[in-house]
């Protein structure tokens, strides 16, 4: 396979210590006959990863001289992508090459295609839970039901993952980002469901140690993109104990109770800061339309016109 000029196509994989697995991966995408470029980006491994994938003709590697992260690793893919459209998936066997084809064939509709694990994909029975929570969490803040919050197997129009690539972390939260920056800015977003098998090797993620990382992260991306829907509840939380047991103690106590003061001036001040919140939201997704649009529609050159010499 020769490396297309400009390709339709940029498949970023990135990847740490899979050299058992990679050389299938790759070999299965190419004998898809995609018009694409493959994009392996090797965050620091310490195996013979980048021999393996070095070793395909047509495919492109990329080195990180030590392992920064999964979301450096397909930020740096992003930053190294010509095609038109964008598609992400891991290295390790999880995601299926033979799926490619079904996900783009909805990209001239949507702007995102997910592939969404079902229910026969091979995963531990705590991290389907986790998963279900984190969806349920998702599916609140951008008011549309999320399936599959956590997959790496997606694809995005170029302009779009070009515009959002620098709010991605350097961890493995860069899907949750992704998925909610999407719903804010607009784009629309279909979840195609996939079976995933069981990855090759030992996962990355541990979810005792990463668990609680991750559900932080999420509330800092929530509060990113929709901060009322985290200030709101937290003030409501406040605002109504205090109005309650201000309105008994001076009823019943016949006293005003500091307390109850405390909680309604706390529950005030928490949704002036959620609206401060709100307005900058507001304005980096402008920033980031403005910047999309810079993109997606480049002004015509000068010589386009025959000003040029």
């Amino acid at each position: 396979m020769k490396r297309p000029v400009n390709p339709h196509l940029s498949i970023i994989i990135p990847a740490y210590n899979e050299c058992e697995v990679i050389g299938s991966v790759l070999d299965q995408i190419l004998a898809l006959d995609l018009d694409a470029e493959v994009i392996v980006v090797n965050d620091g491994s310490t195996d013979a990863t980048s021999d393996v994938a070095g070793s395909r003709r047509g495919v492109r590697v990329i080195e990180h001289p030590y392992n920064i992260g999964n979301g450096a690793a397909i930020k740096t893919g992003i930053r190294a992508a010509r095609g038109d459209v964008i598609l992400m998936m891991d290295g390790d066997g999880q995601h299926k090459p033979a799926d490619i084809p079904r996900l783009l064939s909805y990209m001239k509709r949507y702007d995102m295609v997910v592939g969404a694990r079902t229910s026969e994909s091979d995963a531990q029975a705590h991290r389907t839970l986790a998963n279900q929570v984190y969806n349920a969490f998702a599916s609140y803040i951008v008011a549309h039901r999320v399936e599959d919050l956590t997959s790496g197997f997606r694809a995005v129009r170029g302009p779009i993952a070009r515009s959002f690539w620098y709010l991605l972390p350097n961890g493995f939260s860069y899907p949750t980002t992704l998925t909610l920056a999407l719903f804010r800015g607009g784009f629309s977003v279909r979840y195609e469901p996939i079976i995933a098998p069981a990855r090759t090797g030992r996962s990355k993620i541990r979810v005792v140690q990463d668990g609680p990382g991750f559900l932080l992260t999420m509330m800092r991306i929530a509060t990113v993109f929709s901060p009322m829907k985290i200030f709101l509840p937290v003030t409501l939380a406040l605002l109504l104990p205090g109005a309650l047991y201000m309105i008994f103690s001076l009823l019943v106590l016949h006293r005003f109770s500091s307390t109850s003061g405390i909680l309604i001036l706390a529950g005030v001040f928490l949704f002036m800061l959620g609206l401060i919140a709100e307005q900058i939201a507001l304005l980096r997704m402008s920033q980031i339309g403005h910047f999309y649009n810079e993109i997606a529609y480049p002004a015509p050159r000068e010589d386009e016109y025959g000003g040029g010499k």
